[in-house]
């Protein structure tokens, strides 16, 4: 059954046998539970090169045949030792064998049907979770043979490493407001996640793109390649944000009280674009995208605008030159996580079916009423008290 990886093949050539009559129960009962565990290997060897889960289920399969051939077995072995069933000895016929084939595989499913969990927690225990992210769980090789798939399963995993990017970049904020060892603990996490997902992400697109491709599945491959490095940036900038809260912590630098307020002010900003800019992404939401182009503006005059602001703070002597340091590292980080967004927003909008173009969105479109009217807002919503 395991050359052929077919038990309705193999009970097909063990029915055309018993047409000779010298097949007999006693024979044919072992032999057929047998091909049941034969018929795994198929499983098996389909498992091979895929991912965790799918190994999980051919070990699911494989138990389920064992453990209901060994149990049924061993009670009918046992049952004939008592018993003495006359019928062993007696030759059986085509129909005779599929009975107990079909009987065989009811009562399997009967007696392990609630037992599903402890299947499951078997099969964990053969395929354990890896400490650390396993590529080939995130990206099927074989997926290359049908480029559409295969891309739509990039963008899956993309979507999942934006998750983990802009979670990074919220941990590091919290830190930043309140120290919290856990929480930077999983921001280095999340940093390291994003540099996994960006090795095997680009490699995957790279390798695809050597696949005939429709132009869309094209212009995708391209948008995810320039999306997935915005996206580890910023989760490297929020690492950075992490250890300038760090450095604030050791060195018991203290900030004015303006100076919080500022960068309160900054880093909500920066919290909405960042939202804004996965939003459109895992969206495609070209609208959002849109709003990412005026606020992105807005950060940037609020960093020039704070870094001015710290300046004056240091010449009344407000402020000291060691805290300055970390200031200008936090408003460059900041601002640069704002830019990243921005280069999002304008992966989102250069393959919309529109088709705008990056000038379109915030050169030409700078001077629109529609632009200036939502800068004026975002302004007005993170302006300085």
């Amino acid at each position: 059954t395991g050359i052929i990886q077919s038990s309705s093949a193999a009970v097909g050539i063990l029915q055309a046998l018993a047409t000779t009559g010298q097949v007999t129960f006693g024979t044919a009962i072992p032999i057929i539970l047998g091909q049941n565990i034969g018929t795994c290997v198929t499983a098996m060897i389909s498992s091979v090169g895929t991912n965790k889960n799918a190994r999980r289920a051919a070990v699911v399969h494989l138990s389920f045949n064992v453990i209901g051939t060994i149990i049924w077995l061993s009670i009918f072995s046992a049952a004939n030792a008592v018993f003495h069933f006359n019928f062993i000895s007696h030759s059986l016929n085509q129909m005779d064998i599929a009975i107990i084939h079909s009987l065989f595989n009811v009562l399997c499913t009967l007696l392990l049907l609630p037992l599903s969990s402890l299947l499951e927690k078997l099969s964990y225990k053969f395929i354990p979770d890896a400490k650390t992210m396993d590529s080939i769980s995130e990206l099927d090789e074989r997926l290359m043979a049908t480029p559409s798939i295969a891309i739509d399963r990039c963008r899956v995993v993309t979507e999942t490493m934006a998750a983990i990017s802009g979670q990074a970049l919220k941990d590091s904020l919290s830190v930043l407001n309140k120290y919290d060892p856990t929480l930077a603990a999983n921001v280095r996490e999340h940093e390291e996640a994003t540099d996994h997902y960006e090795d095997i992400l680009g490699n995957y697109i790279v390798r695809l793109s050597s696949h005939a491709m429709s132009d869309a599945d094209s212009i995708e491959s391209a948008k995810l390649l320039r999306l997935i490095g915005d996206l580890e940036r910023i989760s490297d900038h929020a690492v950075n944000v992490v250890e300038s809260a760090e450095e604030i912590r050791n060195k018991n630098i203290l900030f004015s009280a303006d100076a919080q307020n500022e960068l309160s002010r900054i880093t909500d900003a920066v919290q909405e674009i960042l939202d804004l800019a996965i939003s459109s992404f895992v969206r495609n939401d070209v609208q959002s995208a849109a709003l990412v182009f005026p606020l992105e503006e807005v950060v940037d005059a609020l960093k020039e605008q704070l870094r001015s602001n710290h300046i004056l703070r240091l010449q009344k002597g407000e402020c000291s030159i060691e805290a300055g340091f970390v200031w200008s590292d936090l408003l460059t980080n900041l601002e640069r996580v704002a830019d990243h967004c921005s280069n999002i927003a304008n992966c989102v909008v250069q393959t919309s079916k529109f088709k705008f173009s990056h000038e379109n969105s915030t050169g030409s479109k700078r001077n629109s009423t529609a632009f200036m009217s939502q800068y004026e807002a975002y302004a007005k919503k993170y302006a300085l008290e």
